[in-house]
């Protein structure tokens, strides 16, 4: 019997940051596809947009108006999934249906004034005041006493549920520690506890001395395809320098990584020469008031497309009812976005 080879042949991978397993089956790569195709989301839109309602100096639903900001802009989102003043109460009918209170703060943050900006095309000074601004945020919202984790995320693109294309991100700060977060937890401190390190120090040493999925990296970060990627283009972006949030991040870390968010994010619009749908966010320590220094900072890139523009990767039978299940293997997609250049493609065409 021929030797096992991961590239061909069907297997499960482990996900030590979270407990869950993903099937790989990298021989369905080879299947013909005829499947839904998206649409491409039309890209030409104006530096500012009198009908947004986050552009500078324009009116929002509620009747705020935005001040004419000139950078980075955040604001209590006007139809949050959490607010502060929930009634204390639920539900425990024997122990089978159960619910409770769940309260909290949502935020809008706006990256830029320009409405036709996204991250790849922002400049690294200008991703540098996003990142102070994450840092800042999660600082003042996980100093509440009721907010015991901070969650910040970006959903670029319409396939991502963004309902408006101006580029902005959004926060859930909330009383308890959501699903993922918790799951991290979880995995992290028990290795903390076995081995003194963080799980993401001991697991980048393996990725950086391999190479097989790193994609870019500086001084200070680097972006791979990790090991149990789920979605096809999936990346993990970790600061060599075990930190436990944002807040912690010195000048030259937070530049470095405003410059691995911009050359990565010109990576995903260069693949498919599309504006690149995503949801992508940071995962830190809960704010508790716990030290947790089994937590390592981290941000997740989640892209749904596979094959083109328009072909994107679906989470249907066997990934709802079994687990995760992938095709091409995270080895040819860290490939495959580590070969893309730097010079984002519409840069590119206008030379």
């Amino acid at each position: 019997m021929a030797s096992f080879d991961s590239t061909e042949h069907p297997h499960r991978r482990f996900n030590a940051l979270n407990g869950d397993w993903i099937l790989v089956s990298p021989h369905r790569s080879k299947r013909p596809w005829q499947g839904q195709q998206e649409k491409p989301e039309v890209e030409q839109r104006p530096a500012y947009d009198p009908t947004c309602y986050l552009c500078p100096g324009n009116t929002r639903a509620n009747g705020a108006v935005n001040p004419q900001y000139t950078s980075t802009f955040v604001f209590d989102n006007d139809f949050a999934a959490l607010y502060p003043d929930v009634p204390v109460g639920g539900i425990n009918e024997g122990g089978l249906l159960r619910a409770e209170a769940e309260s909290g703060i949502g935020r809008v943050i706006c990256f830029s004034p320009r409405h036709d900006l996204t991250l790849p095309e922002m400049d690294v000074p200008a991703i540098r005041g996003v990142v102070d601004l994450w840092a800042a945020q999660y600082q003042e919202l996980g100093s509440h006493p009721d907010i015991n984790y901070v969650q910040i995320f970006e959903n670029k693109g319409s396939m991502m549920g963004a309902s408006n294309p101006h580029p902005h991100g959004q926060i859930w700060a909330q009383r308890t520690v959501p699903t993922e977060p918790a799951k991290e937890t979880i995995q992290q401190l028990a290795y903390y506890k076995e081995h003194s390190r963080t799980l993401l120090t001991d697991y980048l040493e393996i990725e950086v001395r391999n190479q097989q999925r790193v994609v870019i990296d500086n001084e200070h970060w680097v972006a791979l395809v990790p090991f149990w990627a789920v979605w096809p283009f999936e990346t993990l972006v970790v600061p060599r320098r075990a930190v436990q949030d944002v807040t912690q991040l010195n000048d030259a870390e937070r530049d470095a990584l405003a410059d691995i968010l911009r050359r990565l994010t010109i990576r995903y619009d260069n693949l498919f020469e599309i504006s690149f749908p995503y949801s992508a966010g940071l995962h830190q320590r809960p704010t508790d008031g716990e030290e947790h220094p089994e937590w390592h900072l981290h941000l997740h890139f989640y892209p749904p497309l596979l094959r083109s523009a328009t072909v994107r990767k679906f989470m249907v039978g066997y990934e709802m009812l079994g687990n995760p299940q992938r095709d091409i293997t995270p080895e040819f997609s860290a490939d495959k976005l580590r070969s893309l250049s730097e010079v984002h493609y519409k840069q590119a065409s206008a030379q």
